[in-house]
């Protein structure tokens, strides 16, 4: 039996849409051994909605490392618990994806390599913003190159907590892409490519003023907006009370801030604004982490 704990991401981080993200100190965990039939059981976080048959994604992902290594996959015993809240923002699907492929490979005493592993989870899921941290921990910034995924694994120095503002309905991924534009203007394409640049140069040299300054985005954001009811004053209120910076956490409804110094304030403001448009909402607050997926083999 194999045990992995996955933890809850953030993806975009502002203007870096589909291509950055960053793990949080919130966990999924997926147990897994061979069974002679497949019984799947959930605890947590989405436990009444979640599949418990073939379709269910920890059991798809992990079938799909069976396939890649051309392995019978057998019946399985599969017990998850979530934290990480489902369809709100924070990587819910990632983990599973993650959980399942990671679970799967060290069952199969690990023949996929860390390359493989992040192609394969990011095959599964679309894009890797999501899934590369919830695999590797820390900032990730990825994209797929002419034959192989390329990635970048970014270890900020500043001492930052992320505020996150979970609504309590959930916003499905695929409802959050379907009110994107097919084409962008020339001139937000360019403000995303420039602040995406800015952002990894802020964390890479620690520059808490140009991180303040370069969170903002042009190609998702505005769009999404008109699916979580005081999107924008709960971003532009929660800055007024400190915030480094305030995002839409992946594709929402979840708004995350992110701060170095006491945060209550901030915390504040981010209810009392939702809650001023009929949204209630949890506050967390997460600390980005660095270390992905572990893994416990008993």
């Amino acid at each position: 039996m194999v045990k992995v704990t996955v933890p809850a991401t953030t993806a975009n981080l502002g203007p870096g849409f589909d291509t950055m993200g960053m793990a949080l100190d919130m966990y999924n965990t997926v147990e897994m051994a061979i069974h002679d039939s497949l019984v799947i059981t959930v605890s947590g976080e989405g436990e009444s909605d979640i599949s418990l048959n073939e379709t269910n994604i920890v059991y798809q992902a992990a079938k799909m490392v069976f396939d890649q290594v051309e392995q019978h996959c057998p019946g399985l015993r599969i017990h998850l618990h979530n934290e990480v809240p489902v369809a709100r923002g924070l990587g819910s699907s990632a983990a599973a994806v993650v959980g399942g492929v990671v679970a799967a490979n060290a069952l199969l005493d690990n023949p996929l390599c860390e390359q493989e592993l992040a192609e394969l989870v990011t095959k599964i899921e679309g894009h890797p913003d999501n899934v590369l941290p919830a695999l590797l921990g820390g900032v990730i910034v990825a994209g797929w190159g002419k034959d192989k995924l390329l990635y970048q694994k970014i270890v900020p120095g500043i001492q930052i907590e992320a505020v996150v503002a979970i609504p309590e309905f959930p916003l499905a991924t695929k409802k959050a892409r379907e009110v994107l534009p097919s084409t962008v203007s020339f001139q937000d394409a360019l403000f995303n490519v420039n602040r995406a640049s800015l952002l990894v140069t802020a964390l890479i040299t620690n520059n808490l003023q140009l991180l303040a300054e370069v969170m903002e985005d042009r190609l998702h954001q505005p769009y999404r907006c008109t699916l979580i009811p005081g999107m924008n004053e709960v971003i532009e209120n929660a800055k007024a009370a400190g915030a480094l910076g305030v995002v839409l956490s992946g594709a929402g409804p979840t708004i995350l801030a992110l701060t170095t110094d006491d945060s209550k304030q901030v915390q504040t403001v981010m209810k009392e604004v939702f809650e001023a448009h009929g949204v209630k909402c949890n506050i967390r607050v997460l600390k980005p982490i660095l270390s992905g997926a572990k893994i416990d083999k008993s």
